[in-house]
C-alpha cells in the first residue's frame, strides 16, 4: 500500500461576453475560515458562462463541461455525489471512490502538464497548485478550479454548491447538500446527552500524530459533544500535533478512532500490543473503533458516513 507522508499531505491540503451571450453567473467562494456558502445568481436553465470565485481568483467556464479531469480526492467523491460522473474523463491515482471513477496514473502531487492535457479537458479540479500547474493550464486556456481542504463543514457545502454550478448540476448539488444537512442534524439531535464530554483520541498514523478540535475532523467531533485529549498537546496551533505515548495513556480516553487502518495496517489488536496501551479504558472497553483512511480524510459527501459511525460508537457502547 502506498502510503503519503502524513505532515506533507497535511500541509498540501490545510495551506490551500458579448453579444447576446447571457450575463455570466458568480458563485462565490472565499478562504476557508470564513465559511460563506455560496449563492446562484443566474436565471439561466443551463446556468452558463458561470464565474466560479475562488479564493485563488475567478473562474470563468464558458459552457458545460465535457471532459472534465480530477486531481482530488474529495473533489472526484462530490462530482459524482451531483451525477457530474459522466462528465469526468480523468482523475488522478488516489482518487478510488467511487469504484467507477477513471483513476489514472495522473498525480495531484506531482502534476504532467502534457499528460493532463492529452485529455483535452474542458475542466480541471485540485486542491492545491504544485509547480506552478494552475498558471500552466491557464496558458493552455484550460479552467482550473482549486479546492483546498475545507475548514470547515460550511465549506464542504460551499465546494459542493461550486462543482454544481461549474457543471451543469446545480439542483443536484443543492439537493446534496440539503440531504447532508438533514443527516447531520438528526444525527447530533438523537445523541444521548450520556455523550456529552467524553474523551477520544483521533489517530492519524502509527507516529501518534492526531487532530485538534480546531481541524475540520475535530469539529466533528465537537458536533457530537466528544473532548479532544490532543487539544492540549498544540502550543503553535497547528491543528495536527504528535502526541507521545505517556500523553495518551495518561489522558486514559473513553474511545480511539484510528485513521490508520490502511495505510499503516493497525487496528484494535495492534494498539492492544503497544505498550502500556492495553490498561486504557477505551481498550479494556473494546472501544477502538477502526476507520476507513479515506473516509476520515476525504471532507466531502462522505462526512456524513463518518459522524455515523462515529455516533454509532458513541451511542451504542456504555462507558465507565
Amino acid at each position: 500500500m502506498r502510503r503519503i507522508p502524513f505532515l506533507a499531505l497535511a500541509i498540501a491540503v490545510v495551506i490551500s461576453a458579448c453579444g447576446n451571450t447571457p450575463a455570466p453567473t458568480t458563485i462565490t467562494s472565499v478562504p476557508a475560515t470564513t465559511a460563506i456558502v455560496a449563492q446562484t445568481t443566474t436565471t439561466e436553465a443551463a446556468g452558463f458562462p458561470v464565474t466560479i470565485e475562488t479564493a485563488t481568483g475567478p473562474v470563468l467556464i464558458s459552457g458545460q463541461p465535457t471532459s472534465i479531469i480530477s486531481l482530488s480526492p474529495t473533489s472526484t467523491e462530490m462530482l459524482f455525489a451531483i451525477g457530474a460522473g459522466d462528465q469526468v474523463v480523468a482523475v488522478d491515482e488516489f482518487s478510488d471512490f467511487p469504484a467507477e471513477a477513471p483513476t489514472t496514473d495522473l498525480s495531484g502531487f506531482t502534476p504532467n502538464v502534457e499528460a493532463i492535457a492529452s485529455y483535452a479537458p474542458d475542466l480541471v479540479i485540485v486542491s492545491f497548485d504544485p509547480e506552478g500547474l494552475v498558471a500552466s493550464l491557464a496558458s493552455l486556456d484550460i479552467p482550473v478550479i482549486q479546492h483546498g481542504g475545507a475548514v470547515t463543514i460550511a465549506d464542504t457545502y460551499t465546494q459542493i454548491e461550486q462543482l454544481g454550478a461549474a457543471t451543469g448540476h446545480v439542483a443536484e448539488a443543492a439537493g446534496l447538500v440539503a440531504e447532508m444537512q438533514t443527516s447531520i442534524n438528526e444525527l447530533v439531535a438523537t445523541l444521548p446527552t450520556s455523550a456529552q464530554g467524553l474523551a477520544y483520541y483521533h489517530e492519524l498514523d502509527d507516529t501518534l500524530f492526531s487532530v485538534t478540535s480546531t481541524t475540520f475532523i475535530g469539529q466533528l467531533y465537537s458536533l457530537l459533544g466528544l473532548v479532544n485529549i490532543a487539544d492540549g498537546s498544540d502550543p503553535d496551533g497547528f491543528g495536527y500535533p504528535q502526541l507521545s505515548a505517556e500523553v495518551i495513556i495518561d489522558a486514559d480516553p473513553d474511545f480511539i478512532f484510528l485513521a490508520d487502518t490502511v495505510c499503516c495496517g493497525q487496528n484494535q489488536s495492534t494498539v492492544a500490543a503497544r505498550p502500556g496501551w492495553e490498561t486504557l479504558q477505551a481498550v479494556v472497553g473494546g472501544r477502538v473503533i477502526e476507520l476507513d483512511d479515506a473516509v476520515a480524510s476525504r471532507w466531502g459527501p462522505r462526512i456524513v458516513d463518518l459522524l455515523e459511525i462515529v455516533a454509532g460508537a458513541v451511542a451504542g457502547v456504555p462507558v465507565g
